[in-house]
């Protein structure tokens, strides 16, 4: 089976991991934490990183330290993974569910401005915290969200679990790498992603007192100095030191893994772009990391069909994400834009093979029969 995407292991990972076995320090404790996170706030520049046990606990506790307390607003994508309205949801927020433009597949940011402007002036709620998310590797549109962070105070946190390494070239956020945008921004390393620790996050910022805020939450809440004594409600959430040794040699090659992904999404498009699908975004003032190779089909009946005949030649690919709007914990939930765009992407939208070490055989055996899958359904309708 070629494998959708799994991690690749060619640096540091053993050395690091058997320095945590022989000193004992496995737990949060360690200095492998420190140094995962100082490489991390310098490899995006954040001036702060805050290392969490997973990209979900990363949001929650962003999500509990923007803007005012419930009840409460949150925009967020309604396509995206569950766990970035998971973490809003476990605040107490109420959620706004935002649909897609279809040229980057993220939020459309233009369309939650006008609405916010004009919601404003008539009077009505307009959201306290927007919750903006890379989808897929590749930066949302930030710049109509700026009027609305300073004309209305709204805070701004960014979901870039699956965007390392991605940022924007041109515009007000030339230069800039996802998650430093907004108050906050969060960083999933689950076992698919381009860095991985097993399992684990990361909340980074420029705000010195939120960053240490958010370490206090994420020990427990535990006041420093004193033993057993806590001064809020917190949360076991921080990253252990095998899990950031793991981390840490991860990043150490990430750009090596970059240099791998944007080189596998270049082949993929020269040798896919003659078929009938629609190839993955790439806005012209973006810098994607290509996290998941993901195309569009022709039409929705095809993707399970594709997904299925790919998985007896041995090659596993993977649909997206159903939205928001159509899971059942949030089924009736106010969505901005009617959910179209997020809908045509979930019924055609399908990743291919991904990982890092994707080698070029690998690579042409995934297209030929990626081709063939397509062009027999083609014939079939």
């Amino acid at each position: 089976m070629i494998p959708l995407s799994e991690p690749t292991f060619d640096g540091n990972e053993a050395l690091y991991v058997r320095q945590c076995i022989e000193s004992g320090y496995v737990s949060s404790a360690g200095p492998f934490v420190g140094r995962f996170e100082d490489a991390f706030a310098q490899v995006v520049g954040a001036p702060h990183a805050v290392a969490c046990a997973s990209g979900t606990a990363a949001l929650h506790v962003a999500l509990q330290l923007s803007g005012e307390q419930p009840p409460r607003m949150v925009a967020v994508s309604t396509f995206t993974f569950i766990a970035s309205a998971n973490a809003a949801t476990y605040t107490g927020a109420q959620l706004l569910l935002v649909d897609s433009e279809p040229d980057t597949w993220n939020m459309n940011t233009q369309m939650l401005r006008d609405h916010t402007v004009r919601s404003a002036r008539m009077g009505k709620r307009i959201p306290d915290v927007i919750e903006v998310v890379h989808v897929l590797g590749h930066p949302a549109d930030m710049e109509p969200l700026w009027e609305l962070r300073d004309r209305f105070g709204i805070t701004i946190v960014e979901d870039a679990a699956e965007s390392l390494g991605a940022g924007w070239k041109s515009g007000t956020l030339a230069g800039q790498h996802t998650g430093t945008a907004g108050q906050m921004g969060c960083f999933s390393f689950n076992g698919n992603k381009i860095v991985t620790s097993g399992g684990g996050g990361m909340i980074v910022t420029a705000d010195a007192d939120l960053a240490a805020k958010a370490r206090h939450l994420t020990t427990q809440a535990k006041k420093p100095g004193e033993v057993y004594v806590h001064d809020a409600v917190g949360y076991n959430y921080r990253l252990t030191n095998l899990a950031a040794a793991l981390g840490l040699a991860q990043l150490e090659r990430l750009p090596q893994r970059l240099r791998s992904k944007r080189a596998i999404a270049a082949a993929y498009n020269a040798l896919l772009g003659d078929l009938p699908i629609t190839l993955p975004p790439r806005a012209p003032w973006a810098t994607p990391s290509h996290w998941l190779y993901t195309v569009l089909l022709r039409k929705r009946f095809e993707s399970d069909e594709l997904v299925a005949a790919m998985a007896a030649n041995g090659i596993q690919m993977r649909r997206v994400w159903a939205p928001l709007h159509r899971q059942p914990p949030y089924r009736k939930t106010e969505i901005l834009g009617g959910g179209e765009v997020a809908d045509d992407l979930y019924w055609r939208g399908v990743s291919l093979p991904s990982s890092a070490h994707l080698d070029a055989a690998q690579q042409n055996e995934v297209c030929e029969a990626f081709r063939q899958t397509v062009l027999a359904s083609t014939r079939r309708r």
